[in-house]
């Protein structure tokens, strides 16, 4: 059947260039057609959506090809993609730093600042925590008392 040969036709021409309105003008289909063909049959559907994932894989090829090329030619914009996009030395960074201020905060600021800080990053960062300024003394540490504990297996009361 000519509808066939249309649709395999087609198939073909997406899996070369995965753009649908490049596909239907080397085949001389009304883009309107290709989309009501998807919709009313799912095989069709399946294979376009594989002929375009294809597509895809091959221009993807056909650039990293383009790239290395360009990059043996020593072709500085070509080499600075490469390096931003594939080794995390080169990407782009920002910086953020706080200076805490010299007046001391409130428990009830200190849990607002925690659950806050709860939200974006859930057991890495604690106010609980001493700061590296701050000397960790026996009642910082939660009240725990300077003595050593009684030795294993002794008798406690």
């Amino acid at each position: 059947m000519k509808k066939d040969r249309v649709k395999d036709l087609f198939l073909e021409q997406l899996r070369k260039v995965p753009n649908i309105q490049v596909a239907v003008e080397k085949v001389g289909v009304a883009r309107s057609t290709v989309y009501k063909w998807r919709d009313e049959d799912p095989e069709f559907r399946e294979s376009m959506e594989n002929a375009l994932i294809e597509g895809e894989s091959m221009l993807n090829d056909l650039s990293e090809n383009q790239l290395y090329s360009l990059i043996l030619e020593r072709h500085y914009p070509s080499i600075q993609f490469w390096l931003r996009h594939r080794n995390p030395r080169f990407r782009d960074k920002l910086e953020i730093t706080t200076q805490r201020p010299e007046e001391s905060t409130t428990a009830e600021e200190d849990e607002a600042i925690q659950r806050i800080a709860d939200r974006y990053e859930p057991d890495i960062i604690s106010l609980d925590e001493p700061r590296h300024d701050e000397q960790q003394t026996p009642d910082k540490l939660g009240g725990v008392d300077a003595e050593p504990s009684a030795a294993p297996g002794g008798d406690q009361a």
